[in-house]
């Protein structure tokens, strides 16, 4: 089995083309499907697929008789409504050792934007249930993410590498901080009701703010969340006429399109006699119009621009990098190993069925004497010789082989496989 992976995120594409290529969780198998239906023209009926989707990054990763990876950029381009050429630009792509060290290094945390971030390893498990309920994910990657998941845990138990880690959503209350001197006299609006918000929400409520009000589409989901944190709930279609009465703004929903614009904010900034507006927009595609950063009064950050803050303090753990980096080397070692392995699988089982054959034909043999009234000490002689017969048989004709060059191979074989000493 070949495995390859391509993917972007938040060192290698800019923002706009990450949200061309993001896919709720609902949508993944639906996606899967047809990534796999893709390769049937391409004689790779047995492909594996499996696709992780976050704001920071769009991975596709996949097992099969052979690579298929243009195959792979062609489609996803194609998914995206871009060129291959343009994908590529913006795009990397692994085969085999270096699919399963980038799979293992994405799961600890270390190819995060925050280095150490745990919340990348629920995204990596959402993702596998989400092939696994598609039917795309086969033994190689299962075996691949299984492994991911326990080299995750190891870095985490082992290292220090997310002692000091800054999230996305601690890093929106600090930037926060630095426009608003008394984060308990402002007023938030949380738009969504998802993990990223509920994180953001508790970060920001242990600042005690003067209130909190989660918009979202339904509203048994923004009621379950605004009730932990003793906020209000407001639906989706209320929120252009009440966003002048909030100071920050968090948004994250799986929104395809804007849901904040210009005009929006505009007469919110005219309601609000153009006090400031701190705004945050973690969503991939956009929540928020980027036309809105332009405007004086507002302080628009998305994930992107969230970048430096929570890169402060990152020397501090970099110490651990290369000891995590060691417990990584060791799991690729190991996983390619298994691969190895597994190339010898269909040998195995072909032994094992020949075996099998020839007890069966030694035992139905010494059914029928013992039935005859033959002495059980010479059907039990017979089945043993006959037995050794079979097993030897191959091994015995290689020797008597005309051929000096065969015999001199046999010889060496027959040495190693029945003659050598026990290790």
């Amino acid at each position: 089995m070949a495995v390859w992976a391509l993917g972007i995120n938040h060192t290698t594409a800019p923002l706009d083309l990450r949200g061309r290529f993001a896919f709720a969780v609902d949508q993944i198998p639906h996606t899967l499907q047809g990534l796999r239906q893709s390769f049937g023209g391409q004689r790779h009926p047995e492909v594996e697929a499996a696709l992780i989707s976050t704001c920071n990054r769009t991975e596709i990763y996949c097992a099969g008789s052979r690579t298929a990876l243009d195959h792979t950029v062609g489609w996803l381009a194609e998914t995206g409504g871009v060129t291959p050429s343009l994908l590529r630009s913006h795009a990397y792509t692994l085969e085999n050792d270096e699919v399963a060290r980038h799979a293992f290094r994405v799961a600890s945390g270390l190819d995060s934007m925050v280095l150490g971030e745990a919340q990348i390893l629920g995204q990596m498990k959402d993702a596998v249930r989400a092939a696994e309920s598609a039917g795309a994910l086969g033994t190689t990657l299962n075996q691949l993410f299984q492994r991911s998941f326990a080299v995750a845990k190891e870095v985490r138990s082992s290292t220090e590498i997310g002692a000091h880690s800054i999230s996305m959503a601690a890093a929106a209350v600090r930037l926060a901080g630095q426009l608003f001197e008394d984060l308990s006299q402002i007023r938030i609006l949380f738009v969504g009701a998802g993990e990223m918000i509920e994180l953001a929400a508790t970060h920001f409520a242990a600042k005690n703010p003067k209130s909190i009000a989660i918009a979202n589409r339904t509203l048994e989901r923004g009621e379950k969340l605004s009730s932990r944190f003793g906020g209000e709930v407001m639906r989706l279609a209320d929120l252009p006429s009440r966003l002048h009465e909030f100071d920050a703004v968090i948004s994250c929903t799986a929104s395809t399109l804007p849901l904040i614009g210009l005009g929006a904010v505009e007469r919110a900034l005219k309601l609000r006699r153009h006090r400031p507006m701190f705004m945050v927009d973690l969503a991939v595609p956009r929540d928020i119009e980027p036309e809105v950063k332009a405007l004086e009064d507002v302080y628009l950050y998305t994930v992107d621009d969230l970048a430096s803050v929570v890169q402060t303090g990152q020397a501090n753990r970099q110490a651990a990098v290369a000891q995590a980096e060691a417990i990584i080397d060791a799991g690729v070692q190991s996983f390619l190993h298994w691969m190895d392995q597994r190339s010898a699988v269909p040998l195995i089982q072909q032994l094992n069925q020949q075996a099998e054959a020839w007890r069966e034909a030694e035992l139905a043999r010494a059914r029928k004497l013992l039935a005859r009234g033959d002495d059980p000490e010479a059907v039990l002689q017979a089945m043993a010789k006959g037995l050794t017969q079979k097993m030897l048989h191959g091994a015995m004709a290689e020797l008597h082989a005309g051929d000096a060059h065969s015999r001199e191979r046999a010889s060496q074989a027959i040495q190693h496989f029945f003659l050598r000493k026990e290790r």
